[in-house]
């Protein structure tokens, strides 16, 4: 059995089609932990089905709350924004049913929900980083057995980067399910995908040479 935990703020247009495919095994529990909405999210996550943890904001802290109020030891963190495909179930249950996999994590592969030659791209630009680099971010969902996840000290309470520094922690120890991992392309449309994709890269190479994820906030948009 699963927790699923997903950190909110102001996700009332999204989170309950992300709580949607978490019906019945292998999911104990959903776990909404709120950063401090001011729309409906909370109020359509508990009518979803969801119990609703209230912490401090920032996708670090939420993260950790959501995990010290688990019930069960596989932990599957997720963003609001994005839902899992069909197919999740089988292969949770199968990577959950080797007992080795408790000492890796997997992810999901990633995906947008935009029909554009664009988004493809994207697309192909995450798969090189994940195969290069071992360096999915959390829009491909984790799940990880809660051994795994003290041995590497569990998320750190930062604003932002906070997959990026537990997935260098975690160091390659992770396979990439099949299931896709839709993510919701507002942000690129909206911003244009080439500017998206080169803030996102700026935020990134910032925070390699040692720029605070708090100083990164504001220019991650």
């Amino acid at each position: 059995m699963i927790s699923v935990i997903i950190p909110t703020l102001n996700a009332a247009a999204t989170i309950r089609e992300a709580i949607a495919p978490f019906q019945g095994d292998p999911v104990r529990e959903v776990i909404v932990v709120d950063g401090g909405s001011t729309d409906a999210t909370i109020e359509i996550a508990r009518a979803a089905g969801a119990r609703v943890v209230e912490s401090k904001r920032g996708r670090g802290a939420q993260l950790i709350a959501g995990a010290d109020s688990a019930e069960t030891d596989w932990l599957l963190f997720l963003h609001a924004d994005t839902r899992l495909g069909p197919g999740w179930k089988a292969d949770v249950t199968n990577f959950m049913a080797e007992p080795n996999n408790r000492l890796r994590g997997a992810v999901f592969r990633f995906a947008l929900d935009d029909d554009s030659p664009e988004a493809r791209r994207v697309e192909r630009m995450v798969d090189w980083r994940n195969r290069v680099l071992d360096l999915p971010y959390g829009d491909q969902g984790l799940l990880i057995h809660r051994v795994l996840y003290r041995v590497v000290g569990g998320f750190e309470p930062l604003p932002l980067m906070e997959d990026v520094d537990f997935m260098r922690r975690l160091n390659g120890r992770f396979l990439i399910l099949d299931t896709p991992a839709v993510t919701s392309a507002e942000r690129y449309k909206a911003e244009g995908y080439f500017k998206r994709s080169a803030r996102n890269l700026l935020c990134l190479a910032l925070y390699f040479v040692g720029v605070p994820p708090r100083n990164l906030v504001r220019l991650y948009g």
